[in-house]
């Protein structure tokens, strides 16, 4: 299992230590910490890297900016 948590540091309490060994009983963890501000930097820079990926990206935000070619999913249908 592979899970994302983005919090605050302030925000980080025994409650959530005990999450994690709910949900991970029993296994080993790794657990790698960095500053959100980095990782929002890497991963834009690394998404602008392409020119056409560059293109893509610029044309998906104006899309949605602009409400066109927006796709609805009913999360419903993935829950049951």
């Amino acid at each position: 299992m592979y899970n994302i948590y983005r919090t605050h540091v302030d925000e980080l309490d025994i409650r959530f230590i005990n999450a994690l060994k709910a949900q991970f009983a029993h296994k080993k963890l790794e657990i790698t910490v960095c500053e959100m501000a980095q990782v929002e930097e890497d991963e834009t820079n690394y998404l602008r890297s392409s020119p056409a990926n560059h293109a893509h990206l610029l044309k998906a935000i104006d899309n949605i900016a602009h409400h066109r070619n927006l796709v609805t999913v009913n999360l419903d249908e993935f829950l049951s």
